[in-house]
């Protein structure tokens, strides 16, 4: 019943407001967090028909129809799966009431407007945002450049017709080494908890 009237009690209009960590607890997005798996919010963004609500793994988005409709749509993003690109932070001019984050996640592009009194706490979310792009970009190319390098190499030896014992256990000790070199580092690559770039940039 408290979250139903949470509009109200955080003074929200369509534009949208960043809501303090005391608050996480009055609004909807916070029944989605996978508390369970050591998931928190670092940032959110709350209008009367959206949230949007971003955790150390993922942007949840509450998408509503209208300010007097109760139907929601929840739609979650991981940054694991849904790369972040294309961020930015366009400030407010001399009249306007709105500055405006955009990036796309995935193949999804979000335009949020948030009340210009939260600029430096969007500038927080902005670099967070950036960091965690540039870092899924940096370690897409690593994994290429290593997928590129070990398939060289067992291309190489594969080519080799000679039967000696010793050609053919460098062949298999190639691929069983470059096997294990991809299952271990794609773990490292492929990051799940970007909790650590958040702490960083976010000083709310």
């Amino acid at each position: 019943m408290f979250k139903k009237v949470a509009s109200d009690v955080l003074g929200l209009s369509d534009i949208g407001s960043v809501i303090s960590p005391a608050d996480y607890d009055k609004v909807d997005a916070d029944d989605y967090v996978m508390h369970e798996d050591n998931e928190k919010i670092y940032f959110l963004i709350k209008s009367k028909t959206d949230e949007y609500c971003f955790t150390n793994k993922a942007l949840i988005h509450l998408d509503g129809n209208s300010a007097i409709s109760k139907k929601r749509t929840l739609n979650r993003y991981s940054y694991y799966t849904n790369s972040i690109s294309n961020v930015t932070l366009e400030t407010a001019g001399t009249v306007d009431l709105d500055v405006e984050i955009k990036f796309t996640i995935g193949s999804k592009t979000f335009s949020i407007d948030v009340h210009k009194k939260f600029l430096e706490e969007l500038k927080d979310l902005y670099k967070s945002l950036i960091k965690v792009a540039e870092t899924c970009h940096e370690n897409e190319e690593y994994m290429k450049y290593a997928q590129e390098s070990l398939n060289l190499a067992s291309n190489t030896l594969a080519r080799v017709t000679s039967k000696e014992d010793s050609l053919v256990d460098s062949f298999k000790q190639v691929n069983e080494t470059a096997f294990s070199w991809l299952v271990n580092n794609r773990r490292k690559f492929k990051v799940k908890d970007f909790g650590y770039v958040f702490e960083k940039y976010i000083n709310n």
